[in-house]
């Protein structure tokens, strides 16, 4: 996984490093649609390995079907009007049409070269099918997952681990440049771990500062700003009970920056509250909650906070950096919380 991580970073790199002024020392980008590239590119690599082009196919479609959703969502509705062949709802249905090609393809071609021993199970898509294969027959039919079951499921994760990480990302290097003294704290503790050196994943782990920031960030900025949850049985809280199939919102970033559980700096930042871990960072241990919470809590954590570790880790040995003058702090929810106008940033060469 790592190896796939680090190429992905190497690239981005190289790219900014190329973009620098004659003198070879800055360079204004705007890292949002980079930092999109970098993440797209290694959650394509990760869940389609050799097919990664195609999943970055799919990634761009599938941003485009988030935007036209949250649009008609927040669009005056009339029953029936999902069904009439507006602009609009003709895209959504060749977006999806394109999708389910791609991702048919995709899954057709590797499961024929995993049955004949000339694919490696070392991706995603690869785990799914080998497991699948696996499952008994019944009736000549097998009991394990349907291609379409498949397709969500590279769907989901494709999505979900690529928007999560690059917004966290954006927002880590957004607020480092306004807070230098933990731009310099986070550098030196890399350069102490890592040198020059590639990043290797015991020395991520070990990144307390660089652990403490994104933390803060997640709380700050979390990537999806209320989550969903549906009551399987009757259920009492507080006196109050909500009777099977409600919908339950769980306003995530409303929590994270109450005054009442984080004190008065709750609008601020201020890694030092995750100095003592999580668990100690507030009298409530389930106040913080970016991924999720219990059985439900996203499997891809652990992902996108090592590829996050990493990146921040690659780009903090090569650059410092500020914001442009040209930036524009308005974060935007688009399914995830997203700078509407960029993230402009000059880059200085090491």
């Amino acid at each position: 996984m790592l190896p796939s991580f680090s190429a992905s970073c190497v690239e981005l790199i190289t790219k900014w490093q190329n973009l620098m002024d004659p003198l070879g020392s800055s360079c204004e980008v705007n890292v949002w649609p980079e930092l999109q590239h970098l993440t797209g590119d290694v959650i394509s690599r990760t869940a389609f390995g050799s097919s990664y082009k195609e999943g970055n196919r799919i990634f761009k479609l599938q941003s485009e079907q988030a935007v036209l959703m949250i649009q008609a969502a927040t669009s005056i509705y009339f029953p029936g009007l999902q069904f009439v062949p507006t602009k609009k709802n003709l895209r959504r249905k060749e977006i999806d049409r394109e999708v389910r090609a791609l991702l048919t393809a995709i899954i057709k071609r590797k499961e024929k070269a995993m049955k004949f021993g000339k694919a490696a199970v070392d991706d995603l898509l690869g785990l799914l099918i080998e497991s699948n294969l696996k499952e008994p027959q019944e009736g000549g039919k097998s009991k394990g997952m349907t291609i379409e079951d498949v397709m969500e499921e590279c769907k989901l994760f494709y999505f979900a681990g690529q928007e999560t990480t690059s917004v966290l990302l954006t927002w880590t290097m957004v607020v480092l440049s306004t807070h230098s003294d933990w731009q310099t704290r986070a550098r030196e503790e890399v350069l102490q771990m890592f040198g020059k050196n590639k990043p290797n994943f015991d020395g991520l782990n070990h990144l307390r500062i660089v652990t403490m920031i994104l933390h803060e960030v997640l709380r700050l900025y979390p990537p999806v700003v209320d989550l969903v949850r549906t009551s399987h049985k009757e259920t009492k809280i507080r006196g109050i009970t909500f009777p099977t199939g409600i919908q339950l919102s769980l306003p995530t970033l409303l929590v994270h920056l109450d005054h009442e559980i984080w004190g008065e700096d709750a609008e601020e930042f201020n890694p030092e509250r995750f100095a003592g871990g999580i668990s100690n960072a507030t009298k409530y241990q389930t106040a913080f909650f970016p991924f999720g919470w219990g059985p439900r809590i996203c499997i891809g954590q652990n992902f996108a906070l090592t590829e996050a570790k990493l990146a921040l880790a690659m780009i903090l040995q090569n650059f410092w950096f500020e914001l442009s003058p040209t930036y524009v702090h308005a974060p935007f929810p688009v399914v995830t919380i997203q700078p509407q106008y960029g993230a402009e940033i000059i880059l200085h060469k090491l």
